[in-house]
């Protein structure tokens, strides 16, 4: 009998234990906005571990920080952990680094977007501890630079919040590295305002101004060139391979141009078609590999880093704006233009690839630019030589040509190129890039793209063997450009901007319209903080250095 009792009294024991147990648990995973959890305290397993931050991570915190990504104000930060040690400013994003706290916080317009933790406890976690319990994460990254070579795992723990793992970079030396730290990320919104009072203070020629994008002609600024910027006060400039000669001169030329813009009320865009492949405009750069062979190895990491990589060339040259990503796809194998400028002929592949790629270039701060809307991959005729026809429903482009436009603009794209490209069966009377149907009715409407639409250069083959470029630039802009790309000729370049002050004098297009155009571009220019401040060298080893880094070499 007493043996019974001893055991039943037993049982009862265990069961006690493990309800306070199983109660604890619980209380630390019910993290809330009134109390940090000690979770330091305990003695955890790895996967326990695991498990409590990936908790953490879907109500927006790092499980041992007591703040929130989304909702902390960075004031709340400072009343209670003080004066951070170290502070860095990337842009308008504020990363403040707690050493004592092993954290680190960044905040944009005074919110909390990025919790970063290094804490002894995270960093006893293993890459297998992570994958065992949460399998593969929905997406990988990487990072090298001249001390790290890191991976990022990224899951989307909801969909307003990801959880980042970055770790060494596996080895066969050290296949099974411990983390560094963990992110927990959401997007904040840059708060971006353009008093709409600047554009009624400003004159009908500034604005129309502002709605060009021009080229010029040589290697150092002639007086035509400096008219369109001082005179003219065309809003951006596209340069070429024949204007950038060597390192030392594209300095000269962009500081030049910089340097005449300084007159003027409004930053300018500087803009190059640097792609990578065969379209790559820098000079003295190691060439990065063709989207046609990063779209063979299907590495949204490399891709990434590629996007990475192009907006640090760029930032070192003096650019603020890339003319990429292509997210044509090259559907027709007789396509003469596309061709290895494409990721490939899946829409899938072409989307993800291309939109890391504009995130690359997104994340050094220069404008990416992602063509050829509503998608060139199916032409049989070179653009710049005449007019591409494509025998296509609305249906069908959703089917296979829109997808990764579509991807792209719910991604955050900032800047559409339309194509010059004939859609009979959408409009039969003008090409894309001059299509109030293409343009405001799928493109604005159907797609919900917010940002500013430009149109490839007006003075290719496709637009001046059909139209004057007067007539072609105010049609543009009727059909809802905001931007006139025009690359060649000032004679082009003067035509277009006197046809498009003509047009609104004469009521063909009202002032509002252009306010709208200019609003954006004002935004635009405005969320990117462009500047006129000069470069004063490129270091062109450790850029290539970098590049071979990247590729492996």
């Amino acid at each position: 009998m007493i043996k019974k009792v001893g055991i039943i009294l037993l049982v009862f024991i265990i069961m006690i234990a493990v309800k306070m147990y199983l109660g604890n648990k619980q209380e630390i995973k019910e993290v809330n906005h009134q109390e940090e959890v000690p979770i330091r305290e305990m003695p955890l397993e790895n996967e326990n571990l695991v498990s409590l931050v990936f908790d953490a991570a879907e109500k927006g915190q790092a499980w041992d920080i007591p703040f929130f990504v989304g909702e902390t104000d960075i004031q709340e930060v400072h009343e209670l952990w003080g004066t951070p040690e170290k502070m860095n400013e990337l842009s308008s994003k504020i990363y403040e680094d707690y050493f004592s706290k092993d954290a680190t916080i960044g905040h944009l317009t005074n919110l909390v977007f990025d919790i970063r933790s290094s804490s002894p406890e995270i960093q006893q976690i293993e890459l297998e501890d992570i994958k065992k319990l949460k399998g593969q994460a929905d997406e990988v990254r990487s990072y090298q630079d001249a001390k790290t070579n890191q991976i990022i795992l990224v899951y989307n723990v909801t969909s307003t919040y990801q959880l980042k793992w970055v770790l060494p970079k596996p080895t066969e030396s050290i296949p099974n590295p411990t983390v560094d730290h963990i992110s927990i990320f959401t997007e904040v919104k840059e708060e971006v305002s353009t008093d709409i009072a600047v554009i009624k203070e400003m004159s009908l020629e500034e604005k129309v101004g502002q709605m060009i994008f021009a080229g010029i002609d040589g290697t150092s600024l002639s007086k035509e060139s400096r008219l369109l910027i001082s005179n003219d006060k065309v809003g951006g400039i596209i340069l070429f391979k024949d204007n950038l000669k060597d390192v030392d001169q594209s300095i000269s030329l962009l500081n030049e141009l910089k340097g005449e813009n300084e007159k003027n009320k409004f930053p300018i865009f500087l803009g190059v078609d640097q792609e990578g492949g065969r379209v790559s405009r820098l000079p003295e750069l190691i060439q990065l590999p063709t989207y046609q062979e990063i779209g063979r190895l299907n590495d949204s990491s490399l891709s990434y880093n590629i996007g990475n990589l192009l907006g640090k060339e760029l930032n070192a040259f003096g650019f603020n704006l890339d003319f990429a990503p292509v997210l044509d796809i090259n559907s027709n194998p007789k396509n003469p233009v596309i061709g290895d400028r494409s990721f490939g002929n899946n829409a899938r592949i072409v989307s993800t690839l291309g939109i890391q790629t504009m995130k690359g270039i997104q994340h050094q701060r220069v404008i990416p630019v992602v063509k050829h809307f509503p998608g060139h991959g199916d032409t049989a005729v070179d653009s710049h030589k005449e007019l591409p026809i494509i025998q296509k429903s609305l249906e069908e482009l959703q089917a296979l040509e829109l997808i990764p436009f579509n991807d792209a603009i719910k991604n955050g794209a900032d800047v559409v190129m339309v194509g010059h490209i004939l859609l009979p069966e959408i409009d039969s009377t003008y090409p894309s890039s001059m299509s109030y149907e293409l343009i405001t009715n799928i493109l604005r409407e159907k797609l919900k793209f917010e940002g500013v639409v430009i149109t490839d250069d007006m003075t290719m083959g496709a637009i001046l063997n059909n139209y004057k470029i007067g007539e072609a630039a105010v049609e543009a802009v009727k059909a809802g450009n905001d931007i006139v790309l025009i690359a060649h000729d000032y004679v082009n370049i003067k035509e277009a901007i006197d046809s498009i002050l003509l047009a609104v004098n004469e009521g063909q297009i009202s002032e509002e319209r252009i306010n709208t155009s200019v609003e954006r571009i004002l935004l635009l220019k405005e969320k990117y903080k462009l500047s006129n401040e000069r470069v004063d060298r490129v270091n062109i080893e450790e850029l290539n250095q970098t590049i071979e880094q990247i590729l492996g070499r």
